[in-house]
């Protein structure tokens, strides 16, 4: 059913009302390690399992069962956006729960750079107190120098900071690592140049770098595409209110990710700023931003917990019969990926949600049942799904994921490579794929996982141990990028 405006105003309410009311029970020191250190911290979180440090791989043993209570780490979308929109706000803004993560540690490290103050809390690692600017970040560095901003394959941060940078006066250059120079930004590109601004991405491919000349900008208007991602809309949304002027943005075709951009909307709500919605959130909606529109702090913001991480739990709960609850995300949650327990439902599990936190377990007399989802809202979490559809009954049909082929890796192709090692048949077509499981759901045994240097791809696959057999993953360190201690966690509820 598609979303109204009225709906989608329900949502914003629910948002600005409970998006940050969760505050964690652990706090673990804040994650700062840099790439050469990764294989050595992630080795300290998985000594639980068995880590080969020579082939750098680390063996899931087969797991009969996962029971218990994990408290999730910060969500990764919001972490950023609270780091960013405290960059522009007026006043000082302490973030807690932040991700510990590379891709937050990337935003952080790009707001050093550029002389936003940002103070690491004595007494909880994972909060961090931001002096906002009162409107746009401009270059520290004189009219002539280029300031160069590395971000890793950090969309989260490559994205907002594009179109925000736009807003203030300097040269920057925003890069990333190789697959980063693959992911497409040129529709935001597109958007950014219709407002007046003097940007760039590499011509050829649509990719990073992206090169920007900012000068301020005035306002106007923009239509761009919304059907590669929703972090282009985000991304001009948040750089909007530092704008001297009114913005109005509209998509021209259609909005995947459709939640992520609610969520985006009720954050700028805690800020201070009512972004006016015209439209239907799944046909061509428009955006309107007035002149008067300006960030204030918050004074304190919490982070809830990722729903996107909570996947991994629920499926394995779901697929082993377990009883699991995951904290930090539940029926007030903002996140459009907590509907991956709907999901799992669908499958034969029962659900309990509370309003921050859910759980799931399965009477084991019940088969999973193969489904047929649209997971165009859940794209992350939609993963996971490929990995329980092993498991089940009857093939699973994952539908409208175009955007997998644009992610971190080309994880259509991933999926569809590791799902066959593992004993699936698995039909491939542009934005959708069918599973059929293994014959009589038996896994093969001591596969080798190949992660892509995905951190999806690393914890999604771990979850065939719940099959009864031994499961490699190769370079189990990429879960740094949003859950350096996933493993830790898993094996924590684990019975093998």
């Amino acid at each position: 059913m598609k979303a109204t405006a009225t709906a989608l105003a329900a949502c914003l309410i629910a948002a600005s009302q409970s998006c940050f009311a969760f505050s964690p029970l652990a706090k673990k020191a804040f994650y700062t390690p840099n790439v050469s250190q990764r294989q050595t911290s992630s080795s300290s979180a998985l000594s639980a399992m068995e880590v080969d440090t020579e082939t750098n791989t680390l063996t899931v043993s087969p797991i009969k069962s996962l029971d218990g209570t994990v408290t999730l780490p910060g969500s990764k979308s919001l972490s950023n956006r609270c780091l960013l929109l405290a960059a522009l706000s007026d006043g000082e803004t302490r973030v807690e729960n932040l991700l510990e993560s590379d891709d937050i540690r990337y935003m952080l490290e790009a707001l050093d750079k550029m002389n936003v103050p940002v103070k690491r809390d004595a007494d909880d690692d994972t909060a961090v107190t931001v002096t906002g600017q009162a409107g746009p970040i401009n270059s520290p560095l004189s009219a002539d120098e280029v300031c160069e901003l590395f971000l890793g394959n950090a969309g989260t941060a490559m994205r907002p900071l594009a179109a925000a940078l736009c807003m203030g006066k300097g040269k920057f250059v925003l890069d990333g690592v190789p697959r980063m120079r693959e992911r497409p930004i040129a529709d935001l590109i597109d958007g950014l140049k219709q407002l007046g601004a003097d940007v760039s991405c590499v011509e050829e491919t649509g990719c990073p770098p992206v090169t920007i000349n900012a000068d301020g900008l005035k306002g106007g208007k923009a239509s761009i595409s919304g059907k590669m991602s929703s972090q282009f809309l985000s991304s001009l949304l948040m750089a909007a209110p530092v704008v001297d002027g009114d913005v109005t943005i509209s998509i021209k075709d259609e909005l995947i990710s459709a939640p992520y951009v609610a969520l985006t909307i009720g954050l700028m709500k805690k800020y201070g700023v009512e972004v006016e919605v015209t439209g239907d959130m799944k046909g061509t909606p428009s955006f309107h931003i007035p002149a008067s529109a300006k960030y204030s702090s918050p004074k304190s913001i919490l982070v809830e917990g990722d729903a996107s991480s909570a996947s991994y739990f629920l499926a394995g709960a779901t697929i082993t019969g377990g009883t699991v609850t995951v904290r930090g995300c539940g029926s007030e949650s903002v996140q459009g990926d907590v509907a991956f327990a709907n999901v799992m439902e669908q499958m034969g599990a029962t659900v309990t949600w509370n309003p921050e936190s859910i759980t799931i377990t399965r009477d084991p007399s019940v088969r999973l049942k193969g489904v047929d989802v649209d997971c165009g809202e859940i794209p992350d979490a939609a993963m996971t799904l490929a990995v329980a559809a092993l498991f089940a009954e009857g093939p699973t049909t994952i539908r409208n994921v175009y955007s997998w082929r644009l992610k971190e890796t080309e994880r259509m192709k991933a999926i569809v490579a590791e799902c066959t090692k593992l004993g699936a048949t698995v039909e491939e077509f542009n934005d959708y794929c069918i599973i059929h499981p293994p014959k009589d759901n038996v896994i093969n045994d001591n596969v080798l996982i190949e992660t892509y240097d995905d951190h999806r791809m690393a914890m999604t696959f771990s979850l065939a141990a719940c099959g009864g057999v031994n499961v490699i993953i190769n370079d189990p360190g990429c879960t740094a990028k949003t859950f350096p201690t996933y493993f830790e966690m898993l094996d924590s509820i684990a019975t093998h």
